[in-house]
């Protein structure tokens, strides 16, 4: 029983660490900074070479 307690007890304490370390390291959605983003599509990168299979 007492080993039950204990165990309980530790993972408590990790889900408290886990929960006061997520909001310490600002773990939230960023807006996207669209003046980062490439100009360039993906798409133009492609090679033209046709796929054998």
């Amino acid at each position: 029983m007492v080993i039950i307690i204990l165990l309980a007890a530790l993972a408590l304490t990790g889900l408290v660490a886990t929960l006061v370390e997520l909001r310490r390291d600002g773990f939230h959605a960023v807006a996207t900074d669209w003046t980062r983003v490439a100009e360039r599509d993906s798409i133009q990168d492609a090679e033209s070479t046709p796929a054998y299979r």
